[in-house]
């Protein structure tokens, strides 16, 4: 499977959250040349092999895994787990995802939006602010690395 996703920054004056959001928990088991990522998202966890970028896509493998083995996966990873709560927004038709990061990222916000095509066409809402599509600081990956510098 191909994964087309674009980032964007999110404006916090402009940006209302949504009264439900989901609680996840993610870490990188390994992030060369691939990602090997595990992931608490409330009562369900997942096992994701994400492949190297090209442009905005990228190869991506998603498991279902039992929770307990995730647990004990999250305590295998190279750097310290990331948490945020992750908001899902329709916007012209699309769905957008907004995570808004805690613990050492607690105030960053991101959007993202998956696509059928790298130029499909799609409405940007007025709280999606700078585009951080390929800026390998605004990964997931490399947000959990700088929280173990941290």
């Amino acid at each position: 499977m191909i994964e087309i996703e674009r980032k964007f920054l999110v404006n916090k004056a402009l940006w209302q959250a949504p009264d439900k959001g989901c609680y996840f928990q993610q870490g990188y088991l390994s992030d060369k040349g691939c990602t090997l990522r595990v992931r608490i998202a409330e009562d369900k966890a997942y096992l994701t092999i994400k492949g190297k970028t090209e442009g905005i896509s990228r190869a991506e493998f998603e498991y279902e895994i039992p929770l307990e083995d995730a647990r004990q996966l999250m305590k295998l990873c190279l750097y310290p787990p990331i948490e945020k709560i992750r908001y899902k927004v329709e916007v012209g038709g699309k769905i957008w995802e907004v995570d808004e990061f805690l613990g050492a990222h607690q105030g960053l916000l991101m959007a993202e939006i998956e696509l059928q095509s790298e130029d499909e066409a799609f409405e940007i809402p007025p709280w999606a602010d700078k585009e951080v599509t390929g800026d390998a600081r605004y990964y997931n990956s490399s947000l959990s690395k700088q929280s173990s510098s941290r």
